[in-house]
């Protein structure tokens, strides 16, 4: 099992292009359920998840083939509306199949994804809301079984909780329903933008994305398009914390830095230097960042998916500092790994207090999520002397090629191979 090994105490120097989303990617491939031309998508990333949702999709009857970032998915003539459990277990995100697939075919037989490390993610939202569209749904076996032999119909879906996988699924299938469809409390991620935009540029009829509220008039049929995956606001943050904490001098590009402005706000607050234009970002570090207490909530809030990487900022803080995350409830997996390195943090359900400290310590840790591992990789950068973050797996799934762009920039990290 691969392990990444960090010698603490560079700064970070240089420039970074951002990579396409994957929290974009994942649904923009299951709308090549839905079209019946190849579907071309652009800025894609090489992601573990990314493999593992095209994986799901040779399943299903969706050919692919990438060359470099562009990625084309072809249907073929005899499609398949099952989606094993031994393939969906993988990716949480698999059960996005289920909205084009009950649009598309009239059916779906959907495994339920299972467990997840920062907490239980529901698919019941998803379930009602394909009930709203008129969808008969039936649990059976750890599968969702869902049928609509006449077709979707257009409906209102009133979501009880913002739910981005959710809203991705009932705009999906409300596409292609008969009528029209009204989405309340959609979630408004860019992510959700994106996806609206792409399947606009293959026949849909969808108003009001980006907002609460979403208007998604029913049509016949979908072409393929070419489209290109917005930029990952998670990897830019990322990025642009590491810059801040190592008192680097970091330009990410290719990025969108109005999808941050909330990352932005916090970050001039902790007295970091952010210089911000239409697709780039220039983060400064001027020394021990200053405390700032923050609140995860739906976009456009603090992101839940930067709070972990945050949160490794704030152990340098020059103060104590207070961290509530509000989207999932075993999301502080990541604070006894930063212990571990000589950090002080006091969890109490969802609130972290962190008490800076004047210095991280090197030490063997264990990544158990995805922006937990980031997480590590941060505080190993500033860390005086050698952390090894093992189960960087977890790191695999969101971030393309991350020890090779940290490196380009002065990090001392490498990968060894286990």
């Amino acid at each position: 099992m691969d392990k990444l090994r960090i010698e603490g105490g560079a700064r970070l120097k240089g420039r970074i292009a951002i990579s396409g989303a994957k929290n974009a990617a994942l649904p923009l491939m299951a709308t090549s359920l839905m079209a019946q031309t190849p579907l071309i998508l652009e800025n894609l990333p090489e992601l573990a998840d990314t493999a593992c949702m095209a994986e799901l999709l040779d399943h299903l009857g969706i050919s692919s083939h990438r060359e470099g970032q562009t990625v084309t998915f072809s249907p073929c003539s005899a499609p398949v509306t099952h989606a094993p459990y031994d393939i969906v277990r993988k990716m949480r995100a698999s059960v996005l199949v289920l909205g084009p697939l009950l649009a598309r075919f009239g059916e779906a037989r959907v495994s339920l994804p299972g467990g997840c490390a920062i907490g239980t993610r529901p698919v019941d939202i998803h379930i009602m809301a394909m009930k709203a569209l008129g969808a008969r749904v039936e649990l059976e076996d750890g599968y969702v079984l869902a049928t609509a032999p006449d077709g979707l119909k257009g409906g209102e879906v009133t979501f009880p909780v913002v739910s981005v996988g959710a809203t991705e699924n009932a705009l999906m299938a409300a596409v292609l329903a008969e009528g029209t469809s009204t989405l309340i409390n959609a979630a408004r991620e860019p992510e959700i933008t994106d996806l609206a935009e792409c399947l606009n540029a293959m026949g849909a009829k969808i108003t009001g994305h980006g907002s609460s509220a979403i208007t998604v008039e029913g049509v016949r049929s979908l072409d393929g398009c070419r489209h290109a995956v917005v930029a990952d606001r998670i990897e830019a943050g990322t990025f642009a914390l590491a810059a801040a904490m190592t008192e680097g001098d970091v330009t990410l590009t290719d990025c969108r830095p109005r999808h941050l402005e909330a990352l932005i706000t916090v970050l001039r607050e902790t007295g970091a230097l952010v210089e911000a234009t239409e697709n780039s970002l220039r983060v400064q570090g001027q020394g021990r960042p200053k405390p700032v207490d923050i609140t995860t909530e739906p976009y456009p809030g603090f992101a839940t998916d930067l709070q972990a990487q945050f949160m490794a900022m704030m152990c340098i803080a020059d103060g104590v500092s207070e961290i509530s995350e509000t989207i999932f409830e075993n999301r502080f997996m990541h604070v006894p790994e930063l212990v571990r390195m000589g950090a002080d943090i006091q969890v109490s359900g969802g609130l972290a207090r962190v008490t800076g400290v004047d210095q991280l310590l090197g030490a063997q840790v264990m990544a158990t999520d995805l922006r937990a591992s980031v997480s590590l990789v941060q505080a190993g950068l500033v860390a005086n002397g050698t952390t090894i973050i093992s189960r960087v797996y977890h790191l695999d799934r969101g971030y393309d090629r991350l020890e090779d762009k940290l490196s380009a920039c002065g990090a001392r990290i490498t990968r060894e191979r286990g």
